[in-house]
């Protein structure tokens, strides 16, 4: 077996790529893949050099991992900035780093795939190879983020395993909204409505929409929506461009969805998503007028009904937000894997990791005290860590 790195998706023939990974998971195919770097997302003076690992089995594809060099840490979700600072504190230089990620994605999805039937010891030996290679070219350390669980089932113990907190909504065979709202206790409900009558009361238009309905001029008005919000949370522009959104016309059939608010017929916020054969991914969002549970409403509860009018097993909102679990997104954890080539840093690494996991394993059990379900209601393990499909 041999290693290759390809500084593009696009060396690749999409049905090669495709027939690899034998998933629905959004952020890993081709096309979506293709598009960040056409539209300027990665590639360029973005910080996020495309650098995917191939193996070969004489013509064969028989493996790959998509990674990117980076010369920062913005837009991957596992936070590893104080790393960074203590390597500058040292002299020592941190960039470039390779991560195997979906850029600007803390979706857990599939990072490394080998085909059925194939030696697999052969395989992970010669991504070893082409670890050690990318070490020996000047990367400084390597990082794994929210692998799956076929994923990091595969991925060395001699890296360090980093364990984080997501909120997830698992839908237990609803029918509809009344049946979630159902399982949850009467003070919780009494709050979820309020939310929701309030919205109910701006008389806006709320509306489900797939890609097939929108067109150039809608996706250049959510650009402006998403760069609106960016900017007032941030202070600075979103990652991604007016080309990435207007380029999602073409990719992903059947996959990309909308929550449109409108007034006068005039759009004023959306929540974007995306979906697999299991999954509702809730991505971004925009608006223009801020109002009391909007966001709550196009981005938790309107992702609910839509993960349930679907029939999705499962709704991941995005990264972060304590205040999900009080509307039913229960805390699990989410992980990450990393190398660091510097031994003293990669064992300094490694004890952070083992302390942090403790604190995190406190605080997933002590939130899921806070769910909103009726007692005796059962709800995901906070280990799962299922396989995008």
């Amino acid at each position: 077996m041999r290693f290759s790195f390809i500084s593009s998706i696009q060396e690749i023939p999409a049905a090669v790529w495709q027939a690899l990974w034998c998933t629905r998971y959004p952020f890993i195919q081709h096309d979506f893949m293709a598009l960040l770097e056409t539209s300027g997302c990665v590639g360029g003076r973005s910080g996020w050099a495309p650098l995917h690992i191939l193996v070969w089995q004489g013509d064969q594809l028989v493996a790959a991992m998509p990674g990117y060099s980076k010369t920062h840490s913005y837009g991957e979700y596992v936070f590893d900035w104080s790393w960074a600072d203590a390597y500058g504190r040292h002299g020592l230089d941190y960039y470039p780093k390779w991560i195997n990620a979906m850029p600007f994605t803390p979706a857990t999805g599939p990072r490394l795939a080998i085909v059925p039937d194939v030696d697999a010891q052969g395989v992970m030996q010669t991504l070893k190879e082409a670890w050690q290679a990318l070490v020996q070219q000047g990367i400084h350390s390597l990082h794994s983020l929210f692998p799956d669980a076929s994923s990091l089932n595969k991925l060395p113990d001699t890296w360090h395993t980093r364990w984080g907190c997501q909120y997830h909504w698992f839908n237990n065979d609803y029918q509809n909204w009344q049946d979630f709202f159902a399982q949850c206790n009467s003070r919780k409900r009494k709050m979820m409505a309020k939310e929701r009558q309030k919205v109910q009361a701006l008389n806006l238009t709320i509306s489900h929409k797939t890609a097939a309905d929108l067109n150039r001029a809608d996706w250049q008005a959510f650009y402006g929506l998403y760069q609106n919000t960016y900017a007032k949370r941030s202070g600075r522009s979103g990652y991604l461009t007016a080309e990435f959104f207007t380029g999602l016309q073409t990719v992903l059939p059947g996959q990309i969805h909308r929550v449109d608010v409108s007034r006068d017929a005039q759009l004023i916020a959306s929540a974007l998503y995306f979906s697999d054969a299991t999954t509702l991914y809730g991505r971004y969002w925009g608006c223009s007028e801020e109002h009391d549970g909007l966001h709550f409403e196009a981005c938790y509860y309107q992702g609910i009904e839509l993960a349930i009018a679907l029939g999705l097993k499962r709704f991941d909102p995005g990264a972060q937000g304590e205040h999900k679990i009080a509307r039913g997104f229960t805390p699990i954890f989410t992980c990450s894997k990393h190398f660091l080539a510097h031994q003293g840093f990669h064992d300094a690494v490694g004890e952070f990791c083992r302390e942090e996991h403790v604190g995190i394993e406190r605080y997933i059990q002590s939130a899921r005290q806070a769910l909103p379900f009726k007692e005796g209601v059962g709800c995901a393990e906070p280990g799962v860590l299922q396989n995008a499909q």
